[in-house]
């Protein structure tokens, strides 16, 4: 399958037209969202929300009359049905931020898909977050942790990135419930962040793990990657022969590490 753009992208999704919503969402629904004592937004969420979102539109949502997908609940898990937003960023630099702020100003479970003309190309983030209900306040929610895949040109497309696009046609994900759909869909946005150091899209780790525990080696591929840079910033500062040496030793542990987690990816 090739996708060459975001309509054919959505088109290759194959989501039933019972789904379909495509209603704009305005800004001010985010900046009036509140957690019933502050707002969920912050100043520095109002300036990128302002400054960077061009648009949000509704696209779809998936609901049990709509596509026979079972919703699900348990004491901390709350899966009715799942939203799908399309988010046009004119700056992709924050897109971290405004994911965050999404996932927190809209109470259940989420798909979004940004997109943002880079170098002139038209490309796709995808972005989930695992949430569930604050036990202290059962109208809350608690984001426990989220996932963006890059950003993947649809002019420049790798092998693994359009395997990973195929891999999201609703008809090829588990309909048992929509907890198991969304985790369904997660362990596929995490496979393709694992393609980023292997090249290859494979929904097996070959670890018999399971895709959250692959997801916490990609956690602790960021800290190395963070530790590795921190440390060699201060490398190029140490004037010392034997803090120099000390670090280097420390840089060699470190991409030690990192080479025996993407190995296992």
């Amino acid at each position: 399958m090739t996708v060459n753009s975001f309509d054919g992208f959505l088109q290759s999704l194959e989501i039933p037209k019972a789904c379909e919503l495509n209603k704009p969402v305005f800004k001010k629904m985010f900046l009036d969202a509140s957690d019933g004592k502050r707002s969920v937004l912050d100043a520095g969420d109002k300036t990128s929300l302002k400054e960077d979102v061009e648009k949000i539109r509704w696209l779809y949502t998936l609901k049990p009359n709509t596509i026979n997908i079972a919703p699900y609940k348990d004491d901390e898990l709350e899966y009715p049905e799942i939203a799908v937003l399309h988010i046009e960023l004119s700056n992709p630099n924050r897109v971290k931020r405004i994911a965050h702020f999404i996932h927190r100003a809209i109470p259940y479970p989420l798909i979004l898909l940004f997109t943002c003309n880079i170098e002139e190309q038209e490309s796709l983030m995808v972005a989930l977050a695992f949430k569930r209900t604050n036990q202290a306040d059962k109208e809350k929610w608690v984001i426990d942790d989220s996932i963006r895949t890059g950003w993947i040109s649809f002019s420049g497309t790798s092998e693994a990135e359009m395997n990973f696009l195929s891999s999201l046609r609703v008809n090829s994900l588990p309909f048992s419930n929509f907890y198991v759909f969304y985790q369904a869909i997660a362990k596929r946005v995490v496979a393709v962040i694992c393609a980023e150091h292997s090249n290859v899209f494979s929904l097996d780790d070959g670890t018999n793990r399971g895709s959250l525990n692959r997801l916490d080696r990609l956690r602790e591929l960021e800290k190395l990657t963070a530790k590795k840079s921190e440390l060699a910033n201060k490398l190029k500062k140490e004037k010392q022969m034997g803090k120099q040496v000390d670090l280097n030793t420390q840089i060699k542990n470190i991409n030690d590490k990192i080479a025996k987690i993407k190995s296992s990816l």
